[in-house]
C-alpha cells in the first residue's frame, strides 16, 4: 500500500478507536492481568525466537511439530506462558499493516497489559543487499519510503523504537548511509519513535568501530543502536562492541538464545560478562530474547529468561 493511502487510513481508523474506546476499556476491564513484577518488566521477547511458528519465516528444512502460530494469538500466549509482556515484532510477522487490523493488535496488546517495544524492520530494502546506503539517490526513493511506512505502523502501535539495516553499505563511504538515516531519523523523531541499527547482517558486528562511526555522522542523538550480544566473532571483539554501543543503546538490546548446557548456563558466548558489561555501562532498557538456537524455542525462551533473571 502507498504510505499516503496508509496515513489516511489511519486517520480513519484512529476516529474509529476513540468511538469504541471506552466500550473496549469496559468490556476489557475484569479480565486485564497485573503489572509484571520489576524484572520481567525489563524483558521482551522477539517474535523472531518463534519464525518457525509464523509461516512466512518457517525454514524449508524444519521439523518442530506444533500450530502455527497468529500474531495476534502471541501476547496473551507468551503473558501466560513466560509471564513477560514486552515483544518486539518482525515487520515479516505481521500479516497486514491494515489500520483495522493494527487495531485488532492495540486490543490484545491493552488485553495482555502488553506493549511491543521495537519493530525490526527485515524487508529487502534493508537487506544485506538492499537499496537503503545506495550510492544512487533515487535508488534510495523506494527503501526510504518503504521504512517510512513501518514508522507509521510502530506510531499507530505505540512502538518505541524500529531497528532499520542500512542494506549494502560501504564502509569506505557511508555518505550514503548517513544521508538515509538522517531522512528516516527526521521523519521518526517528528513521531516519537526511535531509529537504530543493529550490528548484523555484515556491518558493525567484525568492526564495531564502523557503527559507531556511522552515528557520529548521522548526528547526535537522531539514531540509536540495537547491540545484539551474540553476534560477534569472537570474545574481544564482543567486549569491545559492547563497550562501544551500550552507551547508544536508547531502548533494547538483543539478548540471544543459542545453547545450554545441562547446567542450564549458555555455551553460545560469556553471557554474564555480556551482562555485566551492560551494566557497567548503565544499560537501563529492555533485553529482548532472541532464541535463535537449534532446539524448540518454547523451551529455549524459557531457557534463556532463567539465565537472564540471575543476572538483573
Amino acid at each position: 500500500m502507498l504510505r499516503r493511502n496508509f496515513l489516511a487510513q489511519l486517520a480513519a481508523g484512529a476516529a474509529s478507536a476513540r468511538l469504541c474506546t471506552d466500550a473496549f476499556a469496559y468490556t476489557r476491564k475484569k479480565r486485564l492481568r497485573p503489572s509484571p513484577p520489576p524484572k520481567l518488566d525489563r524483558v521482551a521477547i522477539s517474535s523472531w525466537s518463534f519464525h518457525n511458528y509464523f509461516r512466512g519465516t518457517r525454514d524449508s528444512d524444519c521439523i518442530l511439530s506444533g500450530p502455527m502460530l497468529a500474531l495476534l494469538d502471541l501476547p496473551e500466549m507468551v503473558a501466560d506462558r513466560y509471564h513477560v509482556h514486552h515483544f518486539e515484532v518482525c515487520a515479516t510477522h505481521f500479516p497486514s499493516t491494515e489500520p483495522a487490523y493494527l487495531l485488532e493488535l492495540k486490543y490484545a496488546l491493552v488485553h495482555t497489559r502488553s506493549s511491543i517495544v521495537n519493530v525490526p524492520v527485515d524487508i529487502e530494502e534493508c537487506g544485506p543487499q538492499g537499496t537503503f546506503s545506495d550510492p544512487d539517490r533515487e535508488e534510495r526513493v523506494g527503501a526510504l519510503e518503504a521504512v517510512k511506512h513501518w514508522v507509521d505502523v510502530a506510531h499507530m502501535l505505540g512502538v518505541r523504537s524500529v531497528r532499520v539495516g542500512p542494506g549494502k553499505v560501504d564502509p569506505a563511504d557511508l555518505a550514503p548511509s548517513v544521508e538515509s538515516y538522517k531522512a528516516v531519523a527526521a521523519y521518526a523523531l517528528a513521531r516519537g519513535v526511535h531509529v537504530l541499527v543493529e550490528n548484523h547482517a555484515g556491518f558493525g558486528a567484525e568492526h564495531p568501530e564502523e557503527l559507531v562511526k556511522l552515528l557520529k555522522l548521522v548526528g547526535p542523538g537522531r539514531i540509536g543502536v540495537l547491540p545484539d550480544f551474540a553476534d560477534f566473532p569472537d570474545e574481544p571483539t564482543r567486549e569491545e562492541g559492547l563497550k562501544m554501543f551500550i552507551p547508544y543503546a536508547q531502548t533494547v538490546c538483543h539478548l540471544n538464545g543459542l545453547e545450554f548446557g545441562a547446567d542450564g548456563a549458555e555455551w553460545g558466548y560469556d553471557f554474564p560478562h555480556a551482562m555485566e558489561i551492560a551494566k557497567q555501562a548503565g544499560f537501563r532498557g529492555v533485553y529482548s530474547i532472541d532464541f535463535v538456537g537449534p532446539d524448540d524455542p518454547y523451551v529455549g525462551i524459557q531457557k534463556t529468561l532463567d539465565e537472564l533473571l540471575k543476572y538483573l
